[in-house]
């Protein structure tokens, strides 16, 4: 509880590292004051992809909070942890618990949406609703495609190093965007930034994610999810994202459950609709 009480001395964002063991800490973001609004950002992602909604959140009256998972962002990136989505979930769990944060709203992008849902049926406690952001109920941290890349991991750094994954992310961002005006070279550097701090590590971690099975399946636990689930899609045709099966199998199983579209938007609503968020977090805690 001290450090929450710490970072909200003045209303500037404050960010700090959050050991949860010897080896595994986690990077967290906290500004504003209100009821909690929990960000959770994808396999690429980082409190950065955020800087644009935040202001949103806290102008709405919310406290805005962003921990990114092992691995991702700034966050520590052990070799050899345990990257399974289940533990993601449960280290998000230790750091809510110790800034005592409890009923929030978790407003998810992509993969971190599936450690939302595993979050939330593992302590309910801390979660009152969350807002998928073009995110499903994924069984690993890595598709098909990611762990056929993370086998040429060795040769990533040999050919091309974060130039090549610079390029990449690029090209990424820009092919999951219905508007890619947003995707500048500053943003591109925001979002290689953890990469480049240490390659070597964060290609390791991203092996480990490809490799890691799950200790439990999350589709037989979805029915436990009690809260309000609003998922956001983009309607513009883009890469990634949620299918329909997904979407049918969250509304077969989720007790509450919604789908918002957000037109014009591709993937990244948060960056391309950022007020699209809010309003549905405004819907969520409505309900």
């Amino acid at each position: 509880m001290w450090l929450l009480a710490l970072a909200l001395v003045a209303d500037t964002v404050h960010t700090f590292s959050l050991a949860l063991s010897p080896a595994e800490s986690v990077d967290v973001t906290v500004t504003g004051t209100g009821e909690p609004v929990v960000l959770v950002p994808g396999l690429f992602g980082s409190a950065f992809g955020y800087r644009t909604l935040i202001p949103l959140l806290t102008d709405a009256g919310y406290r805005a909070i962003v921990v990114e998972p092992l691995g991702i962002g700034g966050s520590a990136r052990p070799e050899h942890a345990d990257y399974s989505l289940t533990a993601q979930a449960d280290r998000i769990a230790a750091a809510l618990d110790r800034l005592g944060v409890r009923h929030a709203v978790v407003v998810a992008h992509s993969l971190g949406a599936s450690m939302a849902f595993r979050l939330a049926y593992r302590r309910p406690d801390l979660v009152a609703g969350i807002v998928s952001l073009d995110g499903g109920p994924a069984e690993g941290a890595a598709t098909r495609a990611f762990r056929r890349a993370m086998k040429l991991a060795p040769w990533i750094k040999l050919f091309g190093g974060v130039k090549l994954v610079r390029k990449k992310i690029r090209g990424q961002l820009i092919r999951a965007s219905g508007d890619s005006s947003w995707v500048s070279e500053r943003v591109v550097d925001g979002y290689t930034a953890g990469a480049a701090h240490d390659l070597d590590a964060t290609l390791k971690a991203f092996v480990a994610m490809a490799e890691r099975r799950e200790p439990e399946r999350l589709r037989p636990h979805l029915a436990e999810v009690r809260c309000p689930v609003r998922l956001l899609l983009g309607t513009a045709a883009h890469e990634g994202g949620v299918s329909a099966e997904e979407v049918a199998i969250l509304a077969a199983a989720l007790p509450v459950f919604a789908v918002d579209s957000v037109p014009g938007a591709g993937h990244f609503i948060y960056e391309e609709q950022p007020a699209a968020v809010v309003a549905a977090v405004r819907r969520l805690r409505a309900s």
